[in-house]
């Protein structure tokens, strides 16, 4: 059965001790089963206080990130793994178990030029010495798919799978976004049950980021492919109320959405449990 999650920016773009707890605090007052943390900066995150705050109001969390500009995985393997494991320690303290996002690459580092093969192939040998270490910690792992005018690197479902399948890693698995399939892929449908084996976790947001259901996605489609993929993953809102100053060029989220947390959130879940319902991916 599918689980509902809903990622921090919903409430907050800064993430310290104190709004981090205050977000986790209210997630699972919406009803989330967890929260996306984003996990950008692991030498100044407090997994302890943060874990103790989980366990407090009875809720999960995932952690998602991308990597730091000069950690890119193409053009700095070593960086990008150190990077990655120090995240993988902190989530051990923290008692996640699921990272996803843009962990093969940096947003906003373009090269001006189309991936190479040779790209690819060292984002696939960096995957799997991360994703062994993972395994070992228990943690699972999903890569993203992002439009291009954040990377270059990854753009359709497709292209990850790909790179999936090539890892061969039993815990690395497809990361879905309605925001960038909006833009990258021909349609919901299709490209959703074309990575069915391998999908696992999907951001659920809207055309303008905003409150779902208010904009250009096609959310009968998204429906209709979750459905027919069978889909039992994570279901996460992601609705951007607050700006992350770290994330704010290479998203060119230059304002927040005109619609505030709580809605966003309130109304945000009724919207994907609604759906999943009609879907048939929980009880209705």
């Amino acid at each position: 059965m599918v689980k509902f999650g809903a990622h921090a920016f919903v409430w907050t773009g800064d993430w310290t001790l104190e709004s981090g707890n205050q977000t986790i605090e209210r997630a699972a007052q919406v009803g989330f089963d967890f929260l996306e943390i984003p996990l950008l900066d692991p030498a100044d995150f407090n997994a302890r206080e943060h874990r103790a705050a989980l366990e407090h109001h009875g809720i999960k969390a995932s952690c998602s990130l991308g990597l730091p500009a000069d950690s890119h995985m193409p053009s700095h393997p070593e960086r990008a793994t150190a990077f990655l494991l120090r995240v993988l320690e902190q989530m051990e303290l923290l008692g996640s178990r699921y990272l996803c996002g843009c962990i093969g690459y940096s947003l906003g580092v373009h090269t001006g030029a189309a991936p190479t093969r040779a790209e690819r192939a060292q984002v696939e040998q960096t995957l799997r010495t991360v994703a062994l270490e993972a395994d070992l910690r228990g943690i699972t792992l999903a890569l993203e798919a992002v439009n291009r005018y954040e990377t270059y690197l990854y753009n359709t479902l497709e292209d990850v799978r790909n790179t999936v399948l090539e890892v061969g890693a039993p815990n690395l698995f497809v990361h879905a976004d309605t925001y960038h399939m909006n833009i990258e892929e021909e349609g919901f449908y299709k490209p959703l049950v074309a990575v069915a084996d391998k999908l696992d976790y999907i951001h659920m947001s809207e055309s303008h980021r905003g409150l779902v259901g208010s904009g250009t996605v096609n959310w009968d489609e998204v429906w209709r492919g979750l459905r027919d993929a069978q889909f039992d993953g994570s279901l996460v809102l992601e609705s951007f109320a607050a700006i992350n100053p770290k994330l704010q060029a290479a998203t060119c989220l230059w304002r927040p959405t005109k619609v505030d947390s709580d809605t966003l959130a309130g109304e945000g879940l009724t919207f994907l449990k609604q759906g999943a319902a009609r879907a048939g991916l929980v009880p209705a």
